[in-house]
């Protein structure tokens, strides 16, 4: 099954190669509003970007769908969109957003969407690693053209934003609502940290790195590491490189948990 992640990330690669060949095509808006380029252009620069997205939200008719990753955002951003956020829905613009699944933990985040339920927007978490994306009324998405995107892509072409609007579909569908109540993270846990457990087990079999671990599940680093240590035990391994080993082995023969340690193999 194609990913959010998988589908955003071969996308921005095949985009990357010509955004960085063509500076010059950032887009300008022209005085009318009309976009010169249309289907692809490129922003550049963080403050750029930032102004070109504002101006397409605050164009919004129907429907903005944005999938923000990197786990809990900070308060004082969540804050400063409280108030654009309501006047959109008020306005009669349907929101829907995508968290990972640690920000299930985060009280700001919390506070925050359950103000924005209250406005009649809708908020979801997925476990699995997905990059930045936002679609406006299914004629606009943004999506990220390098990897600290500090480059993004303004997609106008029909066909692509609407293959986006499908992948963000498919990964809405995938994603656990937000819970309210119970609002302990104790409680939260079990509804979350099985997915979050499997989507672990899955990246330390690929051999990434605990900080790309945790950067692709919007965890702490010391989050992550604990983690580990109790797949480490669960698996009788020594080190995280026998983990990965253990656990691959464990997935290739359809087995799960309590893997026989070293002392145990044949």
């Amino acid at each position: 099954m194609l990913r959010l992640a998988e589908t955003l990330t071969e996308l921005s690669r095949t985009l990357t190669a010509e955004a960085m060949s063509r500076p010059e095509s950032a887009w300008q808006p022209s005085p009318s509003g009309e976009r010169p380029d249309p289907g692809f252009a490129y922003v550049h620069g963080l403050p750029e970007i930032g102004e070109a997205i504002q101006r397409v939200v605050d164009g919004a008719k129907k429907e903005i769908l944005t999938a923000q990753p990197d786990g809990p955002r900070p308060s004082a951003v969540l804050d400063k969109a409280l108030a654009g956020v309501r006047e959109q829905i008020n306005a009669g613009v349907f929101m829907r957003t995508l968290y990972q699944h640690s920000t299930r933990f985060d009280e700001p985040t919390k506070d925050y969407v359950r103000t924005v339920a209250g406005y009649g927007g809708q908020v979801r978490t997925l476990a699995e690693f997905f990059d930045r994306l936002i679609i406006v009324d299914r004629h606009t998405a943004f999506i990220p053209a390098n990897a600290d995107r500090t480059v993004v892509v303004l997609v106008t072409e029909p066909a692509v934003v609407k293959f986006l609007t499908d992948m963000f579909e498919r990964a809405w569908d995938r994603a656990e609502p937000y819970p309210f109540l119970p609002v302990r993270a104790a409680d939260a846990a079990a509804e979350v940290i099985p997915d979050m457990r499997d989507a672990i087990c899955k990246l330390l079999i690929e051999g990434r790195s605990d900080r790309e671990i945790a950067r692709r599940l919007g965890l702490s680093l010391r989050s992550l590491q604990s983690h580990i240590a109790r797949l480490k035990d669960e698996y009788s391994a020594q080190h995280r490189l026998q983990l990965g080993y253990l656990m691959g082995r464990a997935e290739a023969t359809g087995s799960t948990g309590n893997a026989p340690g070293p002392s145990r193999q044949p």
